[in-house]
């Protein structure tokens, strides 16, 4: 094995025992121009049998977890927000006031993380990971500390959008130094633990955010994220040693402008259609245009860059193209039907919202066991393929279950069907990041990386305009088909967003409601199911490439 590889200069010479002639050394290619390597070689060169014992395995082990441990964290801060922060929102607007302006408190952070991820994957790539995390960190706990800090909504907005900077590199930077501590074979199991993160942001998010509202302020909602962060900051500071790369780098600046602008408009297209404005409006017919141009600038400028936030050559990699095009769709399906199935329990079973959110333990649960199994599946057998396929043919399945759900349907039933669909999840969601790592070189590991998280996500905001175009739209068809004729005009579906005032209804003009709520989700659950299938064809097409034993391998295939 080769030792402490993580300290070596970039133009350093590795030499290798001459096992045949004991003392003597063999000097081999220079090593690579990439020192993002991590701590020692204890943690970065595959085990040879023979050479380490169960022991030094067993430290290595114990030495990638606590690593391990301040990147989970990280994540945990990035996605409890994602969930945390929209049980507070009604409280929110009821102190701040600013109701009109309710929804970019979601928007904003959405925008900045979305379109600050592609670049924290290339400046990862460019100068090292370690800075990069830890800066991201320190955004994240300043836009978090300025947001409890708010005295109006245009304050929570402004910060919620620079809290989002920090997100995107949260997700972005702990998902690719897991890339460069393991490597692809053993990188499986960690990857489910990653996976079981966003699981337990889901629950934990929604329970939180009520008992900080009901319980001390909705600021903490925000100021929560202050002390899990100082813990990610001391243990990457303590544990974790990334040297940085000296090369000389250009930043892609105009690529970088461009690419932004593009996912600023087709956030806000995705945000504001069949909401804001109606879909054929002139505002969403501008943003469409203005994101085709965008994106097509974008295209050219990055093909002459000498160093593109998004190089090109990665789309030559079919291996990268068919996992980001399943990674986007299961976003639109995940994201974009996933965020109606609260609004079923709320709604059509009338669960309050803290109920409805451990009403959600199936399919969390159902996310951290596939997460966690396959993850250790594919450590021990060097093979992903199966696991995609499996997964995706899952979504599908549970995603018609739950089209077959009814008002009179038990709990039980409904249970199992998002137990069905939780466990599809968790093998597809981070399979697919793993997948691209593996298909591409080292030295675009953090962009690759980058890469699923930012086409998963945009992929979930197309999933929820369209179904949510989808659901408004059968809504107002369905509730006056339900309620008697006397009492149609008197119902508006823009009325009907509050659980509890459609409980105090009359129970027949109520029994409408929860009919015309649940034909609606019906179809939104069941115009999935053919998404899902296209990402069952698309796993199918997964080549299953050996998994590299080491962290920094070249490719092979």
């Amino acid at each position: 094995m080769i030792a402490a590889i993580s300290v070596l200069r970039p133009d350093a010479r590795v030499e290798k025992v001459n096992r045949a002639t004991p003392g003597k050394t063999v000097p081999t290619e220079p090593a690579p121009p990439i020192t993002n390597r991590v701590l020692t070689s204890q943690l970065t060169d595959p085990i040879e049998p023979g050479i380490v014992s169960d022991k030094d395995a067993k430290a290595r082990h114990r030495e990638v977890l606590i690593v391990f441990s301040g990147l989970m964290l990280g994540m945990l801060l990035a996605a409890l927000d994602q969930t945390i922060v929209a049980t507070a929102l009604p409280t929110i607007v009821g102190d701040l006031g600013g109701l009109s302006h309710l929804a970019w408190v979601v928007t904003a952070y959405l925008l900045t993380a979305t379109a600050s991820t592609p670049l924290y994957g290339k400046i990862g790539d460019m100068y090292g990971r370690k800075l990069i995390f830890q800066v991201a960190i320190v955004i994240f706990l300043v836009g978090s500390a300025l947001s409890g800090l708010s005295a109006n909504m245009t304050e929570l907005i402004a910060f919620r959008a620079f809290q989002g900077l920090g997100a995107g590199g949260l997700m972005v930077g702990s998902q690719a130094i897991i890339g460069d501590i393991v490597s692809p074979r053993e990188r499986g199991r960690y990857q489910g633990y990653m996976g079981s993160v966003f699981a337990l942001a889901s629950v934990a998010g929604p329970l939180l955010g009520g008992f900080f509202v009901d319980n001390l302020s909705w600021r903490w909602v925000f100021y929560i994220n202050l002390p899990i962060g100082i813990v990610a900051l001391f243990v990457t500071s303590a544990v974790m040693h990334l040297p940085k790369r000296r090369s000389p780098h250009r930043l892609d600046y105009l690529g970088t402008a461009l690419l932004t602008a593009a996912v600023t408009s087709v956030i806000l297209l995705t945000t504001w259609a069949g909401t804001e404005y109606a879909w054929l409006s002139p505002q969403i017919i501008g943003l469409a245009g203005a994101s085709a141009i965008l994106l097509a600038f974008f295209i050219r400028t990055e093909r002459r860059a000498p160093e593109p936030v998004l190089p090109p050559h990665l789309f030559r990699n079919q291996l990268f193209d068919i996992a980001n095009a399943a990674g986007f769709l299961l976003g639109f399906v995940m994201f974009g039907a996933i965020v109606f199935v609260p609004l079923l329990l709320q709604v059509v079973y009338g669960s309050s919202a803290v109920i409805s959110g451990l009403q959600l333990l199936p399919v969390i649960g159902g996310m951290m066991i596939t997460s966690i199994v396959s993850g250790k599946l594919i450590t021990k057998l060097g093979t992903y393929r199966i696991f995609p396929v499996i997964g995706t043919a899952l979504v599908a399945l549970g995603m018609y279950l739950m089209s077959l759900l009814t008002p009179h349907s038990s709990y039980t039933v409904a249970a199992t069907y998002m137990l069905v669909l939780g466990l599809g999840m968790g093998l597809v969601v981070q399979v697919l990041v793993l997948v691209v790592q593996n298909a591409v070189e080292y030295r675009d590991l953090g962009t690759a990386t980058s890469s699923s998280t930012f086409f998963r996500t945009i992929g979930g905001s197309f999933g929820v305009a369209i179904f949510g175009a989808i659901f408004y739209n059968r809504l107002a068809v369905n509730i006056p088909r339900a309620l008697p004729p006397r009492v149609r005009k008197l119902v508006h579906v823009s009325s009907l967003q509050n659980p509890a005032h459609l409980r105090s209804l009359p129970p027949r003009i109520h029994e409408g409601i929860i009919l015309g709520f649940s034909q609606s989700l019906h179809t939104v659950f069941l115009w999935a199911v053919p998404l899902a299938c296209i990402g069952f064809l698309m796993a199918l097409r997964l080549k299953d490439v050996p998994l590299r034993d080491s962290v920094d391998a070249e490719l092979k295939h």
